[in-house]
């Protein structure tokens, strides 16, 4: 996602100098797999910091928090800082809810 996606919904990828920021936009579910599949690789292939931007969420579902989590383990997995910046409660309430918010949370540095 190099330029302004206009589309509602969507998962994309912002390429800047030194890190790579994941962004997450409108209603987060099932229906955006592919976009998440995509933004991972192409998070991975560039091997920077990830951060990932949740704030202009309106909805997400189990689906959506399972994107998170993967990409919070991989990208770890792989050595890569991921960080979640300021989620908004739609976000926040679902991953506490589900008990995974520790997974998505600020990792000790190396």
């Amino acid at each position: 996602m190099d330029s302004i996606d206009t589309r509602v919904s969507g998962i994309g990828l912002l390429e800047e100098p030194g890190r790579s920021v994941l962004q997450m936009w409108g209603e987060v579910d099932s229906a955006l797999r592919p976009d998440a599949s995509g933004a991972l690789a192409r998070a991975l292939d560039r091997n920077l910091p990830v951060v990932i931007d949740t704030s202009k969420v309106e909805f997400i579902d189990s689906t959506g928090i399972a994107f998170l989590v993967q990409v919070c383990t991989i990208g770890r997995d792989e050595g890569l800082d991921v960080t979640l910046v300021d989620p908004p409660a739609v976000v926040s309430d679902v991953l506490a809810m589900l008990g995974v918010d520790e997974l998505v949370g600020p990792q000790p540095k190396r």
